[in-house]
């Protein structure tokens, strides 16, 4: 697995409409489980992200961010591919952020073992994204110049 960490001052990491935009819609690719919800509505007509989880097409997840792309301090975005059920994955716990190891160990882990995709707004300072898909890697890296390579960066003193 590959990872980037992205920490900027100015935080337009917090909109997915930017992540989107960054990766050229490779989130519509995946079904996200999305956990760990901790999101603040521009439009408070449109429905919120339910807990503990949401579980929603990427294209659906695209809508919903056109018609309220409010500010992410939590969350961790899980993908799969579009053939894994619902019900399998809720056979493993459900990935959260603050207190995994997994995103700071040089060998870095996506949480769920069925899952090809983990993005993550840590706590509105920080944005990691783990995946072998280049095409999302790279869309970031593209987009949001200062993002670091995360296994190098867990690497440093």
């Amino acid at each position: 697995m590959d990872g980037l960490l992205i920490q900027e001052t100015n935080k337009s990491f917090t909109k997915l409409k930017n992540i989107f935009s960054a990766i050229d819609n490779e989130q519509n690719k995946y079904n996200w489980l999305i956990t760990e919800i901790d999101y603040a509505t521009f439009n408070k007509e449109i429905a919120t992200f339910s807990q503990p989880y949401t579980w929603i097409s990427g294209e659906e997840l695209t809508a919903r961010i056109e018609e309220d792309d409010g500010f992410w301090v939590w969350g961790v975005f899980s993908g799969f591919t579009k053939d894994v059920e619902l019900k399998d994955i809720l056979k493993y716990p459900l990935p959260y952020a603050d207190g995994y190891e997994g995103f700071w160990n040089p060998e870095i882990t996506i949480q769920h073992p069925l899952a090809s995709v983990e993005l993550v707004e840590w706590d509105s300072t920080a944005f990691i994204a783990i995946t072998e898909n280049q095409i999302i890697l790279n869309g970031l890296k593209k987009y949001f110049p200062t993002s670091q390579d995360l296994k190098k960066y867990n690497l440093e003193p």
